[in-house]
């Protein structure tokens, strides 16, 4: 409808690939500049830049008409090719240059006079206002535009990859050495990702809403690497000031209401947050196995498929430790160890009271505290067995005697693969097939119902992985909510980028840890 204002047939609009040529032609941009429109990401800008040329090709030079074609092309192009007084002015892009060039050759002359008048009658020329309004809408767009598609600034809150990854940790995260997952969640506030901050609002609407598609990976996801992802039980959770919680975890473990007395009233009122995949909280773990894989912990050892595996370098448990009462350990020392009062399981800022203290530490460090002294004491804390606290959260299942410490057998769901089911494996893989892939379960009798149909298998739809914590004993990771799903990868840890000790700056900044690598084995 547009193109015959612009003395283009009709016919050319229709054709795909010639559209864009005739397009460029109209702007006065070259027609190899619509090759642009095939990079993904590259062609958001390159189409805004287009629609915003293609208005002001038809004297919409105003600020609102831009803003017009940038938030919906399709309805500004309608309203100038549907009203009678809008006409073709010529190529914008060569319009401006000339008028650009009047400008610098009466500045060249110095002919004064007619400088001012070109400057005054220029109709290109913008309000400072105006330049500052535009300048940070693009950067915003920019910004938002990186950040959804290709590289992510996060900080680590928590202490579940203490050694590897620590608290204050600032890192950037590629979305595409996975594969780009393209949005779901359209309609939200630029920068931010799921709440607002002072108001504890959600920056985004349910709906409208696009399907899950994801773009080619650079490189396949490794057992042994850290991955960031959106939490997988977080759908529904019940937001305090200290930490989100899933709602069955608090149906568990009612014991969370006694450490946390705004959730109670959260409990009481049912007030919880059902969220989309995207917008779920981001974690970060270790991923120790990927689909197809089988795994067990004897005795805190991973194996993988019967096999050993080679544990992080900076591995963390919980030690009991008595110190000699001739032996103390100044701050400094242990700071220079990477001891600190946030491996501390009792919360206090003091370590060590009457030389005992209760810490998460790795291996060197435990030696370190041994070679003080013939005398020190250290002690694995030991784990209880908590089945009905783990993954898959039922003893049918033969998990009566499962830990932290010693838990399995699982076997990680993969795409294709087809699995036996019986009301004794259900529970495994019970949220896979209702809530990740979307199907409709219901037990009757000693039957397994899946959308109405009486079922004795399975077959998966997409991979699963299990995530872990390198801090064993102070993670709250697979073990407590089961898989994560390959639709629910955000990237992978690229580097540092700057780091607070303990998460505030006030206690010093880390020097040693900028820009070194977030993805350590």
């Amino acid at each position: 409808m547009l193109f015959p204002k612009a003395g283009v047939d009709a016919v050319k609009g229709l054709i795909p690939g010639v559209n864009f040529v005739e397009w460029c032609k109209i702007i006065g941009q070259k027609p190899s500049h619509a090759l642009w429109l095939l990079f993904p990401i590259v062609n958001l800008f390159i189409f805004a830049g287009m629609a915003v040329d293609m208005v002001r090709s038809f004297g919409k030079l105003a600020f609102k008409h831009s803003a017009a074609a940038v938030i919906y092309a399709p309805a500004a192009f309608f309203k100038i090719a549907t009203n009678t007084n809008d006409k073709y002015a010529g190529p914008t892009l060569q319009k401006e240059a000339a008028y650009a060039q009047s400008l610098e050759e009466a500045k060249a002359s110095g002919d004064a006079y007619k400088l001012k008048n070109l400057d005054e009658k220029n109709p290109y020329k913008k309000t400072v206002a105006r330049e500052w309004v535009e300048s940070i809408v693009f950067a915003v767009f920019a910004a938002s535009f990186i950040r959804m598609f290709l590289i992510e600034a996060y900080v680590i809150p928590t202490p579940s990859m203490e050694g590897s990854l620590n608290v204050g940790d600032f890192l950037f995260v590629s979305k595409a050495h996975y594969g780009i997952r393209t949005p779901m969640t359209v309609a939200m506030l630029p920068l931010l990702h799921n709440q607002i901050p002072i108001i504890n609002k959600e920056s985004y609407l349910n709906s409208p809403s696009l399907p899950y598609k994801r773009l080619p990976a650079i490189e396949k996801i490794e057992a042994g690497k850290p991955i960031v992802f959106n939490w997988p039980v977080g759908d529904s959770v019940y937001i305090t000031s200290s930490r989100s919680y899933f709602v069955s975890q608090i149906a568990r473990q009612p014991e969370y209401m006694d450490s946390d007395r705004e959730l109670v009233q959260k409990v009481k009122n049912k007030d919880y947050v059902v969220r989309p995949i995207d917008k779920k909280d981001h974690y970060i773990k270790r991923c120790v196995a990927g689909p197809g894989d089988s795994l067990q912990i004897i005795d805190k050892q991973l194996f993988l498929n019967g096999k050993a595996v080679k544990n992080p370098k900076n591995l963390q448990y919980l030690y009991q430790i008595q110190l000699p009462p001739n032996v103390s350990v100044n701050s400094k020392k242990l700071d220079e160890w990477g001891i600190d009062y946030g491996d501390n399981a009792l919360g206090s800022k003091d370590l060590f009271v009457n030389g005992q203290g209760i810490l998460f530490i790795d291996g060197d460090q435990v030696e370190k505290l041994k070679a003080l002294d013939p005398n020190v004491i250290i002690q694995p804390y030991p784990q209880q067995s908590e089945p009905l606290k783990l993954f898959p959260f039922d003893t049918i299942v033969g998990s009566q005697n499962w830990s932290v410490d010693n838990y399995g057998p699982i076997w990680i769901p993969k795409a294709g693969a087809t699995t036996p089911l019986t009301l004794i494996n259900l529970p495994f893989y019970r949220r896979v097939i209702e809530v990740y892939e979307h199907n409709k379960l219901e037990v009757k009798g000693q039957d397994i119902m899946i959308n109405g149909q009486k079922a004795t298998t399975y077959t998966f739809k997409q991979d699963y992985y299990w995530a872990m914590g390198d801090n064993r004993h102070n993670s709250e990771d697979s073990r407590a909510w089961g898989y994560v799903p390959h639709d629910h990868i955000v990237g992978k840890p690229l580097f540092i980028w700057f780091s607070t000790k303990e998460g505030s700056i006030g206690n010093g900044i880390n020097w040693d840890r900028i820009f070194t690598s977030a993805s350590k084995e």
